[in-house]
């Protein structure tokens, strides 16, 4: 009995020494990671790029002030369509009316100083001094006529020499009086002259004076110059408004422009005529369908962002898209049928190379399996995946990066990706 007793006792004690051993080599393994995997498989793939725009109005008139007054009334409401020649407000004019009507009174002098000179200058002025002229070269052929008269005379012993004395000193006054006279007409001519060309430009002046406050005038009344919406109206009744300030913006809606604010690394992929998908977070159910027209000439500082403009013409046929408002953009760049595809997760990027871990041997089960890796070739990228042009076969399963880093040859097991 003792015996057997010592036997159990050994057997136990060795039993106890090989759990030990057991549970030591158990807790020195290295833990096999968990890894999620996916297949590769085929789908059409569409090549995107997601950003953010701000919607344009394509020909928008701005309406603006040509003077400073106050806005009298206004007659439309922000966001109504309107019909060109459409009165939108009325500015007050009254002062713009009485500087039309001084310009006015200003031409018409200037019109008539005009008329004046080109006749020669006014006429009573023009009579005086003809006449004036007329009667001393009258006078002055008198008296010449008078003094050959007289020599003749004295010749004969019928006159004195005092009579020709008296004769030439009348004459002498007579010819400088004429002269006189005579320079005078010619002064009246020359300042008639230069009355006309002053005339003529003061006429110019208030003339083109008449034509703009007859346009500040008629600008009183800001009516619509074309048919579409007015979807900017700032000013209400009583403002005052200055110079250059808006009074409103007016544009057809139905076909807008987006600008689009596309990141420097995806402008290489741009191209005219490129589907564009354009959504609004206000209305977050509807989508509008645009094309690319002008891609970037140059890369533009936007916030901390580098970005290039893309323009889109969208149609916008419910006038839904309203100007100014900030847009999702989703541009369509290439797509491929059938395309081999995995996750954009699952590849690594070494430099120019890129790379996946393939996992072999266990497959989809959840024993062990091991990871190799694989360079591949890529093609077009979509939001989420790769275009897998060569390395990778229809099928094939690859891991997904997780916590821990992934290395070639490990033993990992694995979880298939939801």
């Amino acid at each position: 009995m003792e015996s057997q007793l010592k036997r159990r006792i050994l057997w136990l004690l060795l039993g106890a020494v090989a759990l030990i051993v057991l549970l030591v080599y158990w807790n020195s393994r290295k833990p096999v990671s968990r890894v999620s995997v996916v297949r590769a498989a085929r789908e059409n793939l569409t090549a995107t790029i997601f950003s953010n725009g701000k919607v344009e109005p394509i020909t928008p008139h701005s309406l603006r002030a040509r003077y400073a007054t106050f806005v009298e009334k206004v007659l439309a409401v922000e966001g109504q369509r309107v019909k060109r020649g459409q009165v939108l407000l009325v500015l007050d004019a009254n002062e713009a009316r009485a500087d039309l009507a001084h310009a006015r009174e200003q031409l018409l002098a200037a019109e008539d100083d005009l008329r004046a000179a080109r006749a020669g200058g006014r006429p009573d002025d023009r009579a005086r001094v003809e006449g004036d002229l007329r009667k001393a070269e009258l006078e002055r052929d008198r008296l010449r006529k008078e003094r050959q008269s007289l020599e003749r005379l004295l010749a004969k012993q019928a006159a004195t020499q005092e009579e020709l004395d008296q004769n030439w000193i009348a004459l002498e006054g007579a010819e400088a009086d004429y002269r006189r006279l005579l320079k005078a007409s010619q002064e009246f001519a020359s300042r008639t002259q230069l009355g006309a060309e002053r005339a003529q430009l003061l006429a110019g002046q208030f003339r083109s004076q008449v034509r703009d406050f007859e346009q500040k005038v008629r600008s009183a009344q800001v009516t619509a110059p074309v048919d579409g919406t007015l979807y900017s109206l700032p000013v209400r009744a009583g403002d005052f408004v200055k110079v250059g300030d808006s009074l409103a913006e007016v544009a057809d809606l139905r076909r807008v422009r987006v600008r689009a604010f596309i990141d420097e690394p995806d402008l290489g992929g741009l191209e005219p005529n490129q589907s564009v998908e354009i959504t609004w977070d206000a209305l977050p159910n509807r989508i509008w369908w645009g094309s690319a027209e002008q891609i970037p000439k140059q890369v533009v500082a936007r916030g901390n962002r580098s970005v290039g403009e893309l323009l889109c013409a969208v149609a916008n046929d419910k006038l839904e898209l309203l100007p100014n408002t900030n847009v999702n953009v989703r541009i369509h760049l290439h797509e491929r049928q059938n395309a081999l595809v995995i996750p954009r997760g699952a590849v690594q990027i070494e430099g120019n190379r890129r790379f996946v871990f393939v996992v072999e041997d266990g497959g989809l089960s959840v024993g062990s399996s091991r990871l190799h890796k694989r360079e591949i070739k890529i093609g077009i990228a979509s939001a989420a995946n790769y275009e897998v042009l060569d390395g990778l076969h229809e099928g094939e399963t690859v891991a997904l990066p997780g916590d821990t880093e992934l290395l070639d040859g490990e033993r990992v097991r694995v979880v298939q990706a939801g």
